[in-house]
This record gives C-alpha cells, structure tokens and sequence, in this order.
C-alpha cells in the first residue's frame, strides 16, 4: 500500500483527503455537533495509521489551545466585575448621522475584539444596538451587519483576538523556534479595520432596511388571554389532552391555574383535568383563542394575565431567543419536539423577519433566526449554558455592580498584554498570572472560571492543529503549495494573495481556526519553496482566514445578529462579497509595506 500513487497522492494522502472533504460536508448539511465531527475525524485518521498516538494527541498539548483555555476565564473575569458593560453604557453616546454612528460603534466594538472573544463582544452589544439604533431612528439592520464585522475586523489586530492567529502563531513557533509577538499583526489589522470601516460608511446602500423582530414582541397583553371554566361546565373531570386544550386554533396554553391550588402548571400535561373556576391562560391570536367560549364552553376572564413590559418576576419570567444555524430545533415544531417539556418552558409567540406569524405558535416549522419568545415561571430554569446550541439568549441574567473590581479585572488584562507586547514572559505565562491574579482579587469565582471555559471550541481548535499536521505530514501541503505555484508562477506576491483569496472563500463555509490550521502547511510550504521567509505569508493569511463578510455562517458573530437584525441570507451576499474583494486587497497591500518579503538565507 506505501506503494500506491494516484493523481501524486500516496494511500495516507487519500485517506486525509477524503476525511477532510466528508468532514466539512458533515459540518455543512448536518446538524451534529462540530466537536464530534472533529474529534471524529481525528479519530479515524489514528485508525487508519495516518497518524500514529503521540501526533494524534499533540493537539491538545498545543501552546495556542492552552492559551485559548486560560482567556476564557480571564474574560470571565472582564464580564462578572461590569467592565464590558461599563465600555458600552459610555462610548456609543448620540451620533447625529449614520456615519458618525458607524463610527461610534464600530471602533470599540474592533478595540475589545481586540483581546476578547468576538462572540463574547458581540452578544452583549446586540441587545444595546437595538436600544441604540431605536433611539437614533435607524433600523437595526443598518447596524448589526457593521457590528459583526467590527468584530471580525479587530480580532485580527492581536494574536489574541481570535483562533486562527493563535493556532498559526503556535505552527510558525514549532516550525522556526521563533514565537511571534502579540503585537504582530497590530498595524496591518488597524490598516485593514479602517479600510472596512470607510467601505461600510461607502455600501451603506447594500445594507438591507430591515424590521426588526422585537417589534413583533412590544407586548404580550396583545395576544395573551385568559379563559375561566365555569363551575357548570360538562366537561369538568376531562383532562387537558382529552379536550385538545394544549394546542388550539390560533394559539397555545401557556399556564393553568387551578382554583383551590396556589400551584401554576407551565407547561401544562395532557394528563391534568380541568375544574370549575380553573384558569387558563393562552397565547395566540385573540379573535380565534375567543372561538373557546363557543367549542369548550370558557368564559373570558375580565383581564389579562400578564404584559410583556411589566410581567411579574416572580411568577413570569419571559425571554427572547434566537434560532442559530445547526440548532436541533430547525425544521421541528415545539408541539411536537418535546422541547417545552424538557425544559420547563412554553412557547408564547413566533417572530420571522420582524414580522409575528399568524398561526400557532406551537405548529410552525421553526427555521434558522426565527424570534421566540419563551415562558418560564423560574429565571433559572432557563440554562442558557446547556442550550446554546439551539438558542441564543442575549439578554445577561446578573447586572454587574461597577466597583473597584472593575478597575482591578481592568488593569490585569492590561499589564497581561503589556508583558507579553514587551516580550517579558511568553503569552501563556502572562495569561496564567492574569488568571491567577482574577481568582486572588475576586473578579470572579473558581465556578464562574470553570463554567466560563468553552471546551467544544478547545477541542475543535485542538483537533484542527492535528488535522493541519496529517495536511502536512502526506505530503498534501507541499503537492498543493507545488500546484499553486505551477498555476500562479513564481511571483510571490501573486502566489500569496491566490492562497489568501482561497482560505476567505474557504472560511464563508467552515471555522476560521480549521481553515487557518488547514492552509497554513500550504502557504509555508509555498513561502519557502518560493525562497522567501514565510512570516509576511503568515500574517496575510491570519488576516484572510478572519475575513468571512458574505454568508452568516462564515462566523458565529453573523449567526448572532442574523435572527435580531430579521436579515435574510442573500442580505450578507450584496455587501459582504465586495467587502471580502476589498480587504482581501487591502491586506496583500499592507502587509507587504509592513513587512517586506525577505529571501532565505
């Protein structure tokens, strides 16, 4: 079989081939988990024998993935003493047009993405540019396309800001003995960030005028309504499934209230029988939910239940969340996928494109960003952790008080980037010290630390490092590097931008991180066959692995502003393809003024 050669591929280049390509098909038309997928993948390249123990498991012993691990909690640190909060409550302030605002929003927003996880910085911003562009008389739509991008575009200012930089720094360590500064793609990011800035102020036009989804939810006293069984009813002794009373024309039941019993059922069991002086509360559309009266003999109670703006804590808690891309909820109905009973919460109303869907709640066909709005009669029911892969739940559940450990998590991010910048101690050691350093002073809990780690993004970035090395170690980097050149010539300048036009094309559909671990073999592999230092080759292709504007799925942060903004996916089409043409050239042209191509010695 060590014999066998096809197209100049050997037996182990083949088998990685085929595993990479299923892999991301698996990524790209299923709904499994992109962890499993990797850690599969990784899987059967050690079965297969294309990589034996020791290279299988260096991933996971990868300086970058340690690093990624211990900024999880550093950033915990950030979030539970007010920092984030206490930067957006005071630099967005009250533009008087929509450059300014752009502006206004888009520079912290690329400064805190800076050395925080864009997802992070994104989430808690979404909420606020809503408030935000309400107050500015701007639709939201305007806004949060340019606030993800943001994002992206200052993550790629610092190795820390986001996983390609720190896994292709960490390869060009183990290839060279050389780490790279944390500073190092500082001036072409800035360069590149401006560029993006000014364009976004340019295709404004291409951003769509969108309603936004929330304005379907002002209230839920619209179409929330309560029904009383009266004590002469014949159906008394009847349960809930008997009567068909959990999902009717026009809506669904949200609660029962019994009439001897301070108890509230939420959602309520088919099993329940109903009795007389019972309460039950609906929501839907209030013409139909009223046909009750008529079909199971309810009285309309004189008032409703509860408002969206002014309901309860202590016996409503409502939320809203939002439907990613890959949530197991797609293509379902929540009164047939057993959702609200798992969770102890019911679905109150739907919201697609802004606009509230005039149907039961509980029969539509759930899609990727539709708006929920959700019940509970406990906030904590409600785990945002274990269900973040279906949902997106934006609004914070603790408000931080601003105090003096605000000042403290502040100053210890900021002496972590200094020592590091000044190459005074290596990354890792600094961020240890910083973790150390938020336990000791109490910006957050050792639990708040530990639930602040994202070990599906540890593993995938650990099981990109080792796919990256089987690209490398069958000779597939060095055969494709040879095609690139056989095709672009010897010009290196022309050979690195096809290689980072590839890897912006290939991040629209996969993680930045595996497309960063995947093309880095290739553009080394091309830099040095060229006779040049392949470091300018590297920090030009941290930049374009980073740079995904033209599909929602080409970033998380899309995903998170997609079902807020009520965006449709072609809306990322009409402005994110110019813009990844752009900083796909504003990056080839900075980054070889800032470092100029150096022959091998």
């Amino acid at each position: 079989m060590d014999s066998f050669v096809f197209l100049g591929f050997g037996l182990n280049a083949w088998i990685t081939l085929v595993t990479v390509f299923v892999m991301f098909t698996v990524l790209l038309f299923t709904k499994i988990r992109s962890d499993v997928v990797f850690l599969c993948a990784v899987g059967v390249l050690y079965v297969t024998g294309v990589l034996d123990a020791k290279e299988t498991l260096s991933g996971i012993s990868q300086t970058s993935v340690a690093v990624v691990g211990v900024l999880f909690v550093v950033i915990a640190g950030l979030m539970h003493t007010g920092v984030l909060q206490w930067i957006t409550k005071y630099l967005l302030g009250t533009p008087k047009n929509y450059w300014r605002s752009v502006l206004r929003l888009m520079l912290p927003v690329a400064a805190l993405s800076s050395f925080l996880s864009n997802t992070t910085v994104v989430a808690l911003f979404v909420n606020i540019v809503k408030m935000w562009s309400k107050k500015l008389g701007i639709s939201p739509s305007k806004l949060l396309i340019p606030l993800s991008y943001a994002s992206g575009m200052g993550g790629i200012c610092t190795l820390i800001g986001t996983p390609p930089n720190l896994i292709i720094s960490g390869l060009y360590e183990e290839q060279t003995g050389h780490a790279m500064n944390i500073l190092a793609t500082t001036i072409p990011g800035l360069f590149c960030l401006a560029v993006g800035v000014l364009s976004i102020i340019a295709l404004r036009h291409l951003l769509p005028d969108r309603k936004s989804p929330e304005e379907a939810f002002e209230s839920t006293g619209d179409y929330t309504v309560e029904m009383l069984v009266p004590s002469d009813n014949k159906h008394i002794g009847m349960t809930i499934g008997e009567l068909g009373l959990n999902n009717v024309n026009g809506g669904s039941l949200v609660e029962l209230r019994h009439f001897d019993d301070e108890k509230i059922l939420s959602p309520v069991p088919d099993d329940e029988p109903i009795m007389g002086g019972d309460r039950l509360i609906y929501a839907g559309q209030i013409a139909e939910l009223l046909e009750l009266e008529k079909s199971h003999h309810l009285v309309n109670a004189d008032h409703h239940v509860f408002h969206y703006s002014d309901a309860p804590k202590s016996k409503h808690f409502l939320r809203t969340a939002y439907l990613p891309f890959g949530s197991h909820l797609i293509g379902t109905t929540m009164g047939t996928n057993g959702f609200e009973k798992d969770h102890k919460v019911t679905l109150v109303a739907v919201s697609r494109r802004g606009s509230r869907i005039e149907e039961s709640p509980r029969n539509v066909v759930l899609k990727a960003g539709d708006t929920l709005l959700l019940e509970s009669l406990n906030e904590l029911k409600i785990d945002t952790q274990n269900l973040r892969r279906d949902l997106h739940f934006f609004e914070s559940e603790e408000i931080p008080n601003i105090s003096w450990s605000t000042l403290i998590s502040s100053l210890i991010m900021i002496a972590m980037v200094v020592l590091s910048a000044l190459n005074v101690m290596p990354l890792l050691e600094c961020a240890i010290l910083a973790v150390f350093a938020m336990l000791i002073f109490r910006c957050c809990t050792p639990e708040q630390a530990m639930r602040s780690v994202n070990w599906d993004i540890l593993m995938i970035f650990a099981c990109s490092a080792v796919l990256g090395l089987a690209i490398q170690k069958t000779g597939i980097a060095e055969r494709m590097a040879t095609g690139i050149l056989d095709i672009c010539g010897t010009n290196p300048i022309v050979v690195m931008t096809a290689i980072c036009f590839a890897g912006t094309f290939i991040t629209e559909f996969i993680s930045n991180t595996a497309a960063g671990a995947m093309f880095f073999p290739i553009m080394y592999n091309a830099a040095e066959q060229l006779g040049y230092e392949p470091f300018p080759f590297l920090i030009a292709l941290m930049i374009a692995v980073s740079s995904s504007f033209a599909t929602p799925i080409g970033s998380p942060t899309h995903m998170l502003v997609y079902g807020p903004g009520g965006y449709r996916f072609a809306d990322f089409l009409k402005i994110g393809l110019l813009m990844n043409l752009i900083i796909l050239a504003a990056n080839i042209l900075i980054v070889n003024l800032v470092y100029p191509l150096t022959p091998l010695p």
